[in-house]
């Protein structure tokens, strides 16, 4: 009877766990899930190896540059912005191996970014660092301190008037850097630009900068030589500008001219800067375009790395009203970096699982997530990303899986499909509100036969990166006088 009895309530006991779980798996919400359109992205892997700025009317030199009619403030004004590969045929052959250039190039970045907080944090100058040895003159600076003691060659490219008469030059835009410079005449090593090189003997403004002024000490690595301050830059890629530290005139169209921006006149500059005339240092610090015209607000909207195409770096607009707002952090120890308000990522909508404050900027300058224009692939603390993957890789089970690919390790083999669903992912902000990303700003082609990759990847740095493929597509604001960071969707 006793037997009997355990039985009915084992029975009852089983019945009774299958309806609790039935019940929980239909008030379960399910997955939130993108559209991936695997046809069109692999169109533009093929597009941009057989495409030749030189042939084609896509990128014209003489595309105006006109004000921002959208500006409250009344003095807002854009320039055209565009991507590395618009600007400078790719040599190479296949996508993948483009990839992969653009990869360890990515590393390089990432590297002089969080060696660049690492020196701040332990109190270390840049001027206490052995320099390397150098095959230039005595007179001037050291060649490249170590790699990867500041940040790397940036990815887009715009427009800019320098000089008097002025003369338009392409020049890198890096959000993560504050020194403005050109290379200049005579060169002693120049790489090779698209526009010809900038002869000061021929600008009516042209004026170096002296040992004594605060422009020179604002400098991170700086020289004397008769009077005269002589800077140098050095880049995670191995790439630097050694030169003359001046003032110019710098212009945008018709928005007028602006006397007396501090920048570099490079004479000896190596690197992967890739048809640039020179950097527009867009970052936090004194030197920067943005400190040194005293914008309020800046924002930019990045094409597709593959794509021809173009948008604009807008000065004084403020943020769209459709902005998904963060609070913009500064760093007491690195005052170049945008740092955002980041709480948490979701997963098909659900959240990923971390210990609170885990993205937040301690007093010490460790922690903490910046926005970056330069860096492509977002970097995440490894237990981020690693909590990330796996949620991805656990709501996406029919997605054929395939080997790893350089720093990506969650990869999958979609040639047999022209379109697929994969489980959203978004940001979260300090504030309550989320961005949902494009599935094409996550999961990218590595190759043109259809391998896609997740594009995120962990590091070993207690600093976190927003990068380049996760703004595709997105107007990024920085609301310098309200400390605020906005992102807007198709506003390119």
């Amino acid at each position: 009877m006793a037997t009997s009895s355990s039985s009915s309530k084992l029975s009852l006991f089983f019945l009774f766990s299958f309806l609790f779980a039935s019940t929980l798996a239909r008030n379960s919400p399910s997955p939130t899930t993108k559209i991936l359109d695997v046809l069109a992205s692999l169109k533009q892997t093929q597009h941009i190896l057989s495409f030749d700025p030189q042939t084609s009317n896509g990128f014209s030199k003489s595309q105006p540059l006109f004000f921002n009619s959208s500006s409250s403030s009344g003095s807002g004004f854009s320039i055209p912005l565009h991507s590395r590969g618009s600007l400078r045929k790719t040599h190479h052959v296949d996508y993948k191996n483009l990839v992969r250039s653009r990869l360890d190039r990515d590393s390089a970045r990432v590297n002089s970014l969080t060696t660049e907080v690492l020196l701040a944090v332990n109190g270390v100058r840049k001027t206490e660092l052995k320099p390397v040895v150098t095959e230039l003159e005595p007179e001037a600076l050291s060649t490249p301190v170590i790699s990867g003691t500041s940040q790397g060659s940036g990815e887009y490219f715009t427009r800019v008037g320098v000089g008097n008469p002025a003369k338009q030059f392409y020049m890198v835009l890096d959000t993560g850097s504050d020194v403005n410079w050109i290379q200049c005449e005579p060169c002693t090593d120049c790489y090779q630009q698209s526009d010809p090189i900038f002869d000061p003997s021929a600008s009516s403004t042209y004026s170096p900068v002296t040992c004594e002024s605060r422009q020179c000490s604002l400098l991170r690595q700086s020289a004397c030589r008769g009077g005269k301050c002589l800077y140098q830059v050095s880049y995670g890629d191995g790439s630097y500008t050694v030169g003359d530290f001046v003032t110019e005139t710098v212009s945008f169209g018709n928005s007028g001219d602006i006397k007396g921006v501090a920048m570099g006149c490079g004479h000896t500059n190596e690197g992967l800067f890739v048809a640039a005339a020179g950097l527009v240092g867009l970052g936090g610090g004194p030197l920067s375009l943005t400190s040194q015209i005293k914008a309020t607000s800046f924002s930019y909207c990045l094409v597709d790395r593959d794509s021809a195409g173009s948008s604009t770096l807008d000065f004084n607009s403020g943020l769209p009203a459709d902005s998904v707002v963060a609070p913009l952090i500064r760093s007491r120890k690195v005052d170049t970096f945008y740092y955002v308000g980041l709480t948490g990522l979701s997963v098909g909508g659900q959240p990923v699982q971390l210990p609170p404050g885990f993205f937040e900027l301690e007093q010490s300058g460790n922690g903490g997530v910046i926005v970056d224009c330069g860096t492509a692939i977002t970097r995440l603390q490894a237990e981020a990303y690693n909590a990330l993957r796996d949620a991805f890789v656990k709501l996406s089970p029919d997605l054929p899986t395939t080997g790893g690919v350089a720093l990506f390790d969650t990869c999958y083999d979609l040639s047999s499909r022209t379109s697929v669903r994969v489980p959203s992912v978004a940001f979260h902000f300090s504030g309550g509100m989320s961005l949902d990303l494009p599935a094409k700003n996550y999961l990218i082609p590595v190759d043109s036969s259809g391998t896609y990759c997740l594009a995120f990847a962990p590091t070993t740095s207690s600093l976190s990166i927003i990068g380049n493929v996760q703004q595709q597509g997105t107007r990024v604001s920085f609301d310098l006088a309200n400390n605020k960071v906005g992102f807007s969707p198709h506003k390119c």
